[in-house]
């Protein structure tokens, strides 16, 4: 008897259980860590053009190689594959396959998945801690405003409970539902990218919120004690002072208030994982608090793919053009590749792809398809 592949893991099919991948997979879930194979070797010198052409296999593996489906995985796994390839994600249907972020929308059954339709919007349903449903406020709203690379639409039909509603409904639940002191982090990911900057509210105590004391209360919060080692806390942020700053035109040294507090917290991050960079180009499993590598691939992917990640948002094209981010990039594909014939936790695995899509953009140029790439590499062809 073939046993359904545990939900917080995502399958290859090169490869089915031996004893081996047996207790890998049934390790520990989440953002923790799993027995693995030793450490990769240093990275050398990356050259460019061959680190795109990896990157775009890797990714091409992640998104289509790994098969989820509504049986066997939840929706905290499938929520994490729409966020790193949008409407591009599927999932296992029957004998075919559909796109994971229609079958969602259009109300499609998944563990986890809990949306209730209420006043003044949809309430997502939170299960703390849970690695089958949503585990922190706002996460799948925070997802679905970053999926890919244009996120999603507020104006996107929603079905919930069988009514229809939109995906703002989300974004006016979110608003409504603040608090003093609560972990915001996906909320800020979300309203920092549908609200305008300058945007103001009252929430249902009748506190008033601006998004910049939104960003502040992010910025003041414990990084150590933060989700993932804070690396979407200062995902958030960045993308908050992103908007911020394209729409105000300041330069960063100009910002205040909230603005500059959370600008100091993304500097701050950015030099740590700069520092803390292993010899490998692979970045420390203790995320930003000091140097830290293990024996553990899964760890390292996920320390590496959710530092990666924030950094592909922060840093502006000349710093993610410079030797640390290219050794970092080459060090993240050369795991995932170590891993393409074993299950591999999703929310490592998604968030580093996120980070990869996210870096592609920005250095890589538009993307070749495989079919291309082999027609300009076959000898004694022309076009």
């Amino acid at each position: 008897m073939v046993h359904p592949l545990p939900r917080e893991s995502a399958e290859s099919p090169a490869r089915w259980l031996t004893p081996i991948a047996a207790f890998l997979l049934f390790a520990t879930a989440g953002c923790g860590t799993q027995p693995a194979p030793p450490p990769v070797a240093e990275v050398e010198t990356v050259d460019p053009a061959t680190l795109c052409r990896r990157i775009d296999a890797v990714l091409d593996h992640a998104r289509d190689a790994r098969r989820l489906n509504p049986r066997d995985h939840a929706a905290w796994q499938v929520v994490h594959g729409i966020l790193a390839f949008g409407e591009a994600f599927p999932i296992q249907q029957g004998d075919g396959t559909t796109p994971a972020l229609a079958y969602l929308l259009e109300g499609g059954r998944l563990t986890g998945w809990s949306l209730r339709p209420s006043s003044p919007g949809v309430i997502s349903v939170l299960e703390a801690g849970s690695k089958t449903g949503q585990g922190h406020p706002d996460q799948w709203l925070g997802y679905l405003s970053q999926c890919s690379l244009e996120g999603l639409p507020p104006d996107t039909p929603l079905v919930v409970a069988g009514e229809r509603r939109r995906v703002g409904d989300l974004i006016e639940q979110a608003k409504h539902d603040l608090r003093p002191g609560q972990e915001a982090t996906w909320t800020l990911m979300a309203l920092a990218t549908y609200l305008p900057t300058d945007a103001e509210w009252t929430s249902g105590d009748g506190e008033e919120w601006s998004l910049e004391r939104l960003v502040a209360m992010e910025a003041a919060a414990d990084l150590a004690g933060s989700a993932c080692g804070g690396s979407h806390r200062l995902y958030g942020l960045a993308v908050a002072v992103n908007r911020y700053l394209a729409a105000t035109g300041l330069n960063p040294e100009e910002l205040t208030g909230g603005w500059a507090a959370a600008e100091a917290r993304i500097q701050e991050g950015i030099e740590k994982a700069r520092r803390f960079q292993q010899p490998d180009g692979s970045f420390s499993t203790s995320f930003f608090e000091r140097p830290g590598s293990s024996p553990d691939v899964f760890a390292r992917i996920g320390a590496t793919g959710h530092t990666f990640e924030f950094l592909a948002m922060a840093l502006d094209e000349r710093r993610l053009a410079e030797p640390w981010m290219r050794r970092a990039a080459a060090a993240l594909v050369t795991l995932l590749e170590q891993t393409a014939d074993v299950p591999v936790e999703c929310g490592g695995l998604y968030h580093a792809a996120h980070g990869l899509v996210l870096y592609r953009a920005r250095t890589c140029g538009p993307t070749v398809s495989v079919e291309e790439t082999a027609a300009t590499e076959r000898p004694g062809e022309s076009d």
